[in-house]
């Protein structure tokens, strides 16, 4: 088993307006370092970076009504890495939940180093849907 730490952001906003409004792949590149700043070519449930071999593909959870965001990034190494996410009621609010599996080989520096990417990714988020 993997190690992980998950990261939580309290957003008020309802819960499903919020997962309406984000869970789209095409938004994720709004908030998410890792996909970069291109728009994503859709393909089903996966997409590409448009004009970049240095994009990530990625996949992502099918729209559902639990709130499940998940994803998984290509490596680029064919290693897919899973990034679990919910978006779960917190009373007239939302919390958003994100999951890092510390890979192995992952020194505690680097894992930091990425922890401190997906506070800084979830705080872009949260500038996008309160402001």
């Amino acid at each position: 088993m993997l190690p992980s730490q998950t990261l939580s952001l309290t957003i008020k906003r309802q819960w499903l307006d919020l997962y309406e409004t984000i869970w789209k792949p095409e938004f994720f590149p709004k908030w998410v370092t890792g996909l970069g700043e291109l728009p994503l070519q859709p393909a089903g449930n996966e997409a590409k970076g448009k004009h970049s071999a240095s994009v990530p593909k990625a996949r992502f959870s099918a729209h559902n009504e639990y709130g499940v965001m998940d994803y998984w990034i290509d490596n680029g190494f064919g290693k897919e890495i899973y990034m679990p996410m919910r978006i779960v009621p917190n009373q007239e609010g939302a919390q958003v939940l994100l999951t890092l599996f510390r890979q192995p080989f992952t020194s505690d520096e680097k894992f930091q180093q990425e922890l401190d990417v997906l506070q800084h990714d979830l705080q872009r988020l949260y500038q996008l849907v309160t402001t």
